[in-house]
């Protein structure tokens, strides 16, 4: 688009902002000024600030699914917000059945933008009678194609090595709903009657499907077509091919063949294309097919059915008026498309955009407070975790910033390892490192599990000799959390085969522990877990069994003025209000929910300063505080603040409540400075956290647990930012 408008309009200057889903990113033309990180969310603050102070005269923006990072690309919205311009969106995908997120974001994306594009008139019915968009906002402009003369398939072969042939052709990124085996299933009918015919199927594996599965597609391909005995009539071509070789291989083809799998794809690029180009098109009856290939101007064949398939192929092949007539309507057809045209049209949107604007401020644009904006979260510095991690695992204790190898190793930590670095990979970042450490901390997890007993060792030497048959309860419960989370949110089949077998196996021995603590852990790692697997039986059964013990704690300890489950206030207090809330959400349980909600709230108030805004004082380690008796206020550790952040942003979730958020804010804030003694713990000079705060100063020690407390905490308000905008934007 952008060059077609610079062709175009010489007086226009187009720049172009990519979304880069790899750390390294991509080799952009000099059209490209800014590049965007897709998991990210600060990069798109910075791509608005980017935009407006450059002046900027017009955004338009290429909305997809599966492109911006957040639930569902909400972290798109980040950016409009903050742009000072008229927004054009061409909306790439609009859903029939959206789920709840993606329904939320696009509405948000049309909210934000002065005029939306569609492709297929199905988008401007979709768009009013879904989601709610006035008619006259939307803009129907066609997919853009290159201008490609009319031309005898029999030029181009010569260039491929199949002149004399037949040829059929597929192309695009490949995955699975591309429907290419039922192409190859319709074969050998087609070969039968056409023996020269050779099948091109051009273009690499889809770079997502290479990161999970690796080319298991494609050679499922390939040894269907051996089975199928046309492995000689088949050609792949596993690239990414030029534009101009793109054009060749498609003036190539006798008969174009999109096999999709999916009725519900609203644009189809390569369809375009290959119907612009005057190509003889079959295809299965997807939206936009069905509406571009209308009035003859291709041929639809049923999903999955290779035998109707092959008998059109063969129909269009037996008679030569027919399949050219077909070509020559899709081609006249097609020259609405080319990007002359296009380019055009879209000069008209953007004129109505910038004239349409000037009546009228936007939403979202006025100052914010504070109070709506909260401060910047620091940058994420991993240098002190990867100095804490060896080859075996996270290293226990450190001297100051030097990891102390005398104490060696503990699971407690690794797991809590673990479950930063599955953050990691959800957020996008460190990227092919966050594998690297998952793996790691998982090995060592792997490695303290004791089969004899079902539980988890806890400490080990740094010899590597294990100093117990089994660790603490809580340390099991804590395992169980880590491998939960990881089953839940990570998309890689190894890590997910290993701890899916530790977590069965080590889930049962659970229900014979005492630890209030390692029934939260738990809780909170069940939840984790079935939010994937939620059919599992026995692991619901485990959850409502300490769900309700967990309950009747509650129910039998608190009173009008100690709302709590025990008698004493120790360590990681908030996981026990947290759980109640997570179960009471999804068994569902008013009650547990009910008793979530009171105790974090009594907990929060009681580690808060009595001033207006007062600070966050977490329970002190020295003595903690028992019911009845006195409060210990040192020595504050960052566990209790990375257990509250977890808590209140979970009431958060489950609330909408904006002041829980705020109360998440605040006990992070500890970390940063805002505590009893205004010094920061977390250390950004090495990425590092303080392992506690005495009464006269920070505990000068960097160890694990510290610092996993202050990064879990930083990467969950990260993972939390997207529902919150979205929640802003709704109530605005």
């Amino acid at each position: 688009m952008c060059e077609a408008i610079a062709a175009e309009f010489s007086d226009i200057t187009c720049i172009a902002l990519p979304v880069n889903d790899v750390e390294a990113g991509y080799a952009y033309p000099r059209r490209v000024r800014f590049e965007l990180s897709e998991k990210d969310v600060k990069s798109y603050r910075r791509a608005a600030d980017f935009l407006n102070i450059n002046n900027v005269d017009l955004a338009c923006l290429q909305f997809e699914y599966g492109i911006f990072g957040g639930r569902a690309g909400s972290h798109i919205l980040t950016l409009l917000k903050e742009l000072r311009m008229p927004i054009v969106t061409t909306l790439h995908t609009i859903l029939h059945e959206p789920n709840g997120d993606q329904k939320r974001v696009l509405e948000q994306v049309a909210a934000l933008s002065d005029r939306l594009v569609v492709m297929s008139e199905r988008g401007i019915e979709f768009l009013q009678d879904i989601y709610g968009v006035q008619p006259e906002k939307i803009d129907f402009i066609p997919h853009g194609i290159p201008d490609i003369p009319f031309v005898d398939p029999s030029f181009h072969k010569d260039l491929f090595g199949v002149e004399g042939k037949t040829v059929l052709l597929s192309f695009g990124l490949l995955s699975k709903n591309k429907g290419i085996e039922t192409v190859i299933e319709a074969l050998p009918a087609i070969v039968a009657r056409y023996p020269n015919v050779v099948y091109i199927v051009l273009g690499a594996t889809h770079p997502h499907v290479i990161q999970q599965e690796g080319e298991t597609y494609r050679l499922s391909l390939q040894w269907l077509a051996q089975k199928n005995n046309v492995e000689s009539h088949v050609v792949f071509y596993n690239r990414f091919v030029s534009l101009e070789e793109l054009i060749q291989f498609i003036g190539a083809a006798d008969i174009y063949i999109t096999p999709y799998l999916d009725a519900a794809q609203i644009t189809s690029g390569t369809l375009a294309y290959t119907l612009g180009a005057g190509k003889a098109v079959i295809s299965t009856p997807y939206w936009y097919a069905q509406e571009m290939l209308a009035d003859e101007r291709g041929a639809l064949v049923p999903f999955r059915d290779a035998v109707a398939l092959a008998a059109q192929v063969v129909d269009l092949l037996d008679d030569e008026s027919k399949r050219h007539a077909m070509r020559k309507r899709a081609y006249l057809f097609g020259r609405a498309m080319v990007w002359q045209q296009v380019a055009r049209r879209y000069m008209e949107s953007f004129n109505q955009a910038r004239v349409e604007r000037r009546h009228f401020i936007p939403p979202g644009f006025a100052a914010r407070a504070l109070d709506k904006y909260p401060g910047e979260l620091p940058p994420l510095k991993l240098d002190h975790l990867h100095h804490m991690t060896d080859s075996t695992g996270m290293i226990q204790h450190a001297t100051f910033t030097v990891p102390n190898y005398i104490d060696g190793y503990c699971t407690d930590d690794n797991a809590r390892a673990l479950i930063v670095s599955t953050h990691l990979a959800e957020l996008g970042l460190e990227n092919g490192e966050a594998m690297s450490l998952s793996t790691r901390y998982l090995a060592f997890i792997n490695f303290a599990f004791n089969a004899e007993t079902s539980r988890f060792r806890n400490f080990m030497n740094y010899q590597r000799n294990w100093l117990e048959k089994s660790g603490s309860d809580d340390s099991h419960g804590r395992t169980l959390w880590a491998l939960g989370t990881l089953l839940g949110r990570t998309n890689t089949p190894s890590l997910q085969s290993m701890a899916g077998w530790l977590f069965e196996q080590a889930l049962p021995a659970v229900l014979k522990t005492n630890s209030p603590r390692a029934w939260a852990f738990t809780l909170i790692g069940i939840h984790e877990y079935l939010l994937r697997f939620d059919g599992d039986r026995r692991a619901n059964q485990i959850r409502d069994e300490l769900a309700n013990r967990l309950l009747g704690l509650y129910q039998n300890n608190c009173s009008d003025d100690w709302l709590w489950y025990e008698d004493d206030l120790s360590y990681c207090n908030a996981a026990l209000p947290q759980a109640m809330l997570l179960c009471g959400q999804s068994i569902p349980d008013a009650n547990m929910t009910k008793a979530g909600l009171q105790s974090l709230g009594w907990l929060a108030n009681l580690q808060r300063t009595d001033a207006v805004g007062g600070h966050f004082v977490p329970i002190g380690s020295n003595g903690f505080y028992k019911r009845g008796g006195e409060r210990a206020r040192f020595d504050q550790q960052p566990v209790e603040v990375q257990a509250m952040v977890s808590a209140c942003l979970e009431a958060f979730r489950i609330t909408t409540d904006k002041s829980w958020y705020k109360e998440a804010r605040r006990a992070f804030e500890w970390f940063l400075g805002r505590n009893d003694l205004n010094l920061p713990v977390y250390d950004p000079t090495t990425g590092g956290c303080r392992d506690g705060l005495h009464a006269d100063r920070p505990n000068q020690n960097q160890g694990a647990e510290s610092t996993l407390a202050f990064l879990q905490s930083v990467l969950e308000l990260r993972l939390a930012e997207n529902p919150l905008l979205l929640m802003e934007s709704q109530t605005a």
